[in-house]
C-alpha cells in the first residue's frame, strides 16, 4: 500500500471536553489531513465527530456528537506541521452548542463586554502522582511538614522538576501565553500560570496547557490531578487562582473601579462558590491560605481572603484583582464568564 510522505500530510489532534460530572475530563483523538502541509487558518480544520455515548454526552440510540475546531496551536509533542485543536461539542444535525458545552456561553458573555477588554491570569496548581501516593512520598507515612517545599530546591525538597521543564517548554512552543512555574507549599505539588489573555481565549490556553500536562506526564509513568484536596490533613489544596482586570482598572484611578468589583462580587459570592468546581468546601475551610467557602472578604495582600488586591496595586492605584476562591479543577471557561457577568454585565 502506498504511504503518502510525512511532509504531506497534518496529524491534527482533536481535544475536547466530555460529559463527566462532577468535573469534566479532557478526551483526545487524531485526525489526518493529507494532502496538507501546514494548517493556516481555522477554516482549514473541518468538523469530526465521536461517539457520545462513551463520553457521558449521549445515549447510544443516538450517539453522535460534533467537533467544532474553535482554536489550534503548534504541536510541540509531534513537532511542525502538526496541530492540537480545541473544539466544541455540538450538536451534529444543528451544530448548535451541546449541553456540557461551557465555551460558547463564554464566548457570548465575553463579546456582549468586548469594549471592557477584560484580561485574565489564571494560576493552575497541580499535583504528580506516582501511583496512589504524591511523587516523591515516602511509601509508608508522610514527609516533613509543608513550609519548606515552596519555591524550593534541592532533590530533598522538589519532585518533578524535569516533567515541569518539559511541559513549560512544550506550552510555549505551541504558543501559549504562558507566564512562568514554581514549586508549590505541599511536595509534589507545582503550579503554572497562563495569560494576561482575554476570554475565551484564556480557556482555551488553560485546557490545553493542562492537556500537554497530562500528556507529557505519560512519558514518565506519572499522572497530574487537579483534585481540590489531594491529601487531606494539614496540607494545602489546589487552587486555580483568578487574576482579573478590566481596561479601566489598568488605567489611573484603577483602584476604585477594582474595589468597586470587588463588592459586586461579595453579592454574588455562592454563585461562583458553586461554580468554582468540585469539592470546594474541603479546600475553602478559612486555613491554607483561604476564606471559608461560605463567607466573602476581600483586602490587600490578603492571602487568607477571598479576592486579594495585590501590594503593587494598592501602591500605584490601578492594576487587577486575584480570586482566590476557583478551585485547581475548575472549568476556566465557566470562570471568565462569572467573573465577567458579576463585574461587567450586572
Amino acid at each position: 500500500m502506498a504511504v503518502s510522505p510525512i511532509g504531506m500530510v497534518v496529524k491534527a489532534e482533536y481535544i475536547w471536553i466530555d460529559g463527566s460530572k462532577p468535573t469534566q475530563k479532557l478526551r483526545c483523538k487524531t485526525k489526518i489531513l493529507p494532502n496538507l502541509e501546514e494548517v493556516v487558518e481555522l477554516s482549514e480544520l473541518p468538523v469530526w465527530g465521536f461517539d457520545g455515548s462513551s463520553t457521558e454526552q449521549a445515549e447510544g440510540h443516538a450517539s453522535d456528537c460534533a467537533l467544532k475546531p474553535v482554536n489550534f496551536f503548534v504541536d510541540p509533542i509531534r513537532g511542525y506541521p502538526h496541530v492540537l485543536v480545541m473544539t466544541e461539542v455540538c450538536d451534529p444535525l444543528t451544530m448548535a452548542p451541546h449541553s456540557s458545552n461551557t465555551r460558547s456561553p463564554c464566548v457570548d458573555m465575553a463579546d456582549k463586554h468586548v469594549a471592557e477588554e477584560c484580561w485574565f491570569g489564571i494560576e493552575q496548581e497541580y499535583t504528580f502522582f506516582d501511583g496512589i501516593k504524591p511523587l516523591g512520598w515516602p511509601d509508608n507515612g508522610f514527609p516533613a511538614p509543608q513550609g519548606g517545599y515552596y519555591c524550593g530546591v534541592g532533590a530533598d525538597e522538589v519532585y518533578g522538576r524535569e516533567i515541569v521543564e518539559d511541559h513549560m517548554d512544550a506550552c510555549l512552543e505551541a504558543g501559549l501565553t504562558f507566564s512562568g512555574i514554581n514549586a508549590e507549599v505541599m511536595p509534589g505539588q507545582w503550579e503554572f500560570q497562563i495569560g494576561p489573555v482575554g476570554a475565551p481565549d484564556a480557556g482555551d490556553e488553560l485546557w490545553i496547557a493542562r492537556w500537554l500536562l497530562y500528556r507529557i506526564a505519560e512519558d514518565y509513568g506519572v499522572s497530574a490531578t487537579l483534585d481540590a484536596k489531594p491529601i487531606k490533613g494539614d496540607w494545602n489544596g489546589a487552587g486555580a487562582h483568578t487574576n482579573f482586570s478590566t481596561k479601566a482598572m489598568r488605567e489611573d484611578g484603577g483602584l476604585a473601579v477594582i474595589e468597586e468589583a470587588c463588592e459586586k462580587l461579595g453579592k454574588r459570592a455562592l454563585i461562583h462558590v458553586k461554580n468554582y468546581g468540585a469539592d470546594i468546601e474541603s479546600r475553602l475551610t478559612g486555613a491554607h491560605e483561604t476564606q471559608r467557602w461560605d463567607e466573602f472578604s476581600w483586602g490587600v495582600s490578603d492571602r487568607g481572603a477571598s479576592i486579594r488586591i495585590p501590594w503593587n496595586v494598592a501602591i500605584d492605584k490601578k492594576g487587577y484583582l486575584e480570586d482566590r476562591r476557583p478551585n485547581a479543577n475548575a472549568d476556566p471557561y465557566v470562570i471568565c464568564k462569572l467573573m465577567i457577568e458579576s463585574i461587567c454585565d450586572l
